[in-house]
């Protein structure tokens, strides 16, 4: 895997997924942004996904992770903005593709949903997979 600056947020339902998860970065000597929350206390996943999201937008990380308890809110919530693409993967496979095919920036799971061991397969995929252009450019100009 190549170094990189990983942004990170998580609501309620996705902190302890994430506390791992920033461990398991460190081990690889990633830096690492932590955009909250801190507990899990019952807080709004619009709120932690927006720091994450502008992050990468001006330049101060280069990709992300968002955690919440399925998914799917942090990936409507990071999906809205622009030059953003948020892929909910659940498996080795998701994470690459969404790498390789659409050149996904965040990579969103599901705290509740996906087992740490699947998360962590998902993290090494997705960081270590380039994403292949050509044909798949074009699309992604398309949803640009």
């Amino acid at each position: 895997m190549s170094k990189i600056l990983i942004a990170t947020g998580a609501d309620h339902g996705g902190f302890k997924m994430k506390q791992e998860l920033i461990k398991h970065l460190k081990q690889f000597k990633f830096e690492v942004i932590d955009f909250g929350t801190n507990d899990t206390k019952p807080v709004d996943y619009p709120d932690y996904a927006e720091p994450v999201v502008t992050a990468i937008q001006e330049g101060k990380a280069d990709m992300g992770i968002l955690v919440c308890g399925s998914g799917v809110g942090m990936s409507i919530a990071a999906n809205r903005y622009k030059g953003i693409r948020a892929a909910l993967c659940y498996d080795e496979t998701t994470a690459m593709l969404s790498r390789q095919h659409n050149d996904a920036n965040i990579l969103v799971l599901g705290g509740r949903l996906t087992k740490l061991t699947a998360a962590k397969k998902c993290v090494n995929k997705f960081f270590s997979t380039k994403f292949e252009g050509d044909r798949h450019s074009r699309r992604i100009r398309k949803i640009g």
